[in-house]
């Protein structure tokens, strides 16, 4: 009965850490690809209020405040995005998810995930350069 235990137990451990090096293989192979840029615009950028959280986005998507998503009038669902706050240099990379945003002035609402890697939620709206991207 030792025996049977003792071989149950390393056949267990050799699942887990088969499942372990899969799952590490597999994180590489799903690594973001490198992107060049298509064309660039210039604006003002929000970010959602939290009453969205949960709801569907325009592509069908339940919105995500944690998820590195954006609004933008025009651009294909999918479309990815960096976003760079003029003001401090930072940028966050985004996919278009959903469409908006509908005040005039803006050109894109961020996921407050977003918006917090590239500026404090107290700002509100800040001025963004918007990197329309490809894959290379």
């Amino acid at each position: 009965m030792t025996t049977t235990l003792k071989l149950c137990q390393i056949l267990l451990l050799s699942i887990v850490l088969s499942a372990c090096s899969q799952s590490a293989t597999d994180s590489k192979t799903t690594q973001m690809p490198e992107y060049s840029f298509l064309k660039r615009e210039s604006g003002r950028a929000s970010f959602y209020a939290d009453k969205y959280q949960g709801r569907p986005t325009a592509s069908g998507e339940l919105f995500d405040q944690s998820a590195r998503t954006a609004a933008h009038r025009t651009l294909p669902f999918g479309t990815w995005l960096k976003v760079i706050n003029r003001k401090n240099g930072k940028s966050v990379m985004v996919r278009v998810n959903d469409r908006g945003p509908y005040i005039k002035g803006r050109i894109i609402d961020l996921s407050k995930s977003a918006f917090e890697a590239i500026a404090n939620k107290r700002s509100g709206v800040i001025n963004v350069t918007i990197e329309i991207l490809k894959e290379t």
